[in-house]
């Protein structure tokens, strides 16, 4: 007997309460949210940093992020918004799902580093504290994806296969029945990769970016390939999706931030440890973090490291 993975009903994907409707692409997309903020504070607060500034970065990335996303996503899918039947409206729409990661991290960081300056903190320590919660996050979201019936990669036989209704089915490919759950790979791959993220962080003891850029290695070594087995409608350019040649990008980039940060912070190490709790004032020859106030290194001070830039 043949086994696969079963699509909710298509009335799962949104539920109305009074003149309301809520959207379970909308309620995934909050829960991871509250997960990722919940595990940066947390880590944030392990550091030596004031909870309170999670939050008010938070006030700050996370609309930054939304409307990234969503301009992104409709710039790199033009066609259901301004092709010949699109509807300019529906880019509007958010709801019914369409969020790119390029453009949700861009403003999202540039969100975060307008919220870290404000409240007087480290972009850098708060973009290392905060990069696994966004993996998890980006995993959570994924199941929106799910509940949609939407991006999902090409025909199979798999045992893992998900059903998707004929009324989802893309032009081409009315005769298959069970597609690759692209949504079920990329949500693993982060869940994975956020463990080894924190894992390594605390083997290493990275610091000064370096943890974000490891998250956008991970990532983006994942994407690649997951997009690859994607067959919504995209641009392509020579024969790949827009999205590929921009993760290929972004990884090449992220590979040299990372090897370069190592490289500079070895030659010239500005803390004797990543650990973001200064020394007790009474006790200047303790290892309290350099560059700081006499409080912690999540204070903002000048030379905040390339991704504070």
């Amino acid at each position: 007997m043949r086994t696969f993975i079963p699509s909710p009903p298509i009335e799962w994907s949104s539920f109305s309460i009074g003149p309301l409707t809520i959207h379970a692409y909308a309620l995934w997309i909050m829960l991871g949210i509250v997960v990722a903020v919940w595990l940066t504070t947390r880590r944030w607060v392990e550091r030596g940093g004031d909870p309170e500034a999670v939050y008010d970065i938070a006030f700050w990335a996370i609309p930054f992020g939304i409307v990234g996303g969503r301009i992104y996503h409709v710039i790199s899918t033009p066609a259901p918004y301004w092709g010949p039947n699109g509807h300019p409206w529906d880019a509007l729409k958010i709801w019914n799902g369409g969020l790119g990661i390029w453009g949700a991290i861009a403003l999202g960081a540039l969100g975060a580093y307008i919220g870290a300056r404000r409240a007087g903190v480290s972009f850098t320590a708060f973009a290392d504290s905060a990069a696994p919660g966004v993996l998890i996050a980006q995993a959570i979201g994924r199941m929106g994806n799910y509940f949609n019936q939407e991006l999902f990669g090409g025909p199979t036989t798999l045992p893992w296969g998900l059903e998707i209704d004929p009324a989802f089915r893309p032009d081409g490919y009315a005769q298959f029945a069970t597609f690759h759950p692209t949504f079920l790979y990329e949500l693993l791959w982060n869940l994975a990769g956020a463990a080894l993220i924190i894992y390594l962080d605390r083997r290493l003891k990275l610091y000064g970016g370096r943890v974000f850029w490891l998250y956008v290695i991970v990532y983006v070594s994942g994407r690649i390939w997951i997009e690859h087995l994607r067959i919504d409608e995209a641009v392509t350019v020579l024969g790949l999706r827009i999205n590929e040649w921009v993760s290929v990008v972004v990884l090449l980039g992220a590979i040299g931030a990372f090897v370069g940060l190592g490289w500079r912070q070895r030659k010239a190490p500005e803390r004797p440890d990543r650990s973001l709790l200064a020394a007790p004032a009474s006790h200047p020859e303790d290892d309290a973090a350099p560059g700081v106030d006499g409080t912690s290194d999540v204070a903002d001070t000048q030379g905040d490291g390339p991704t504070g830039a």
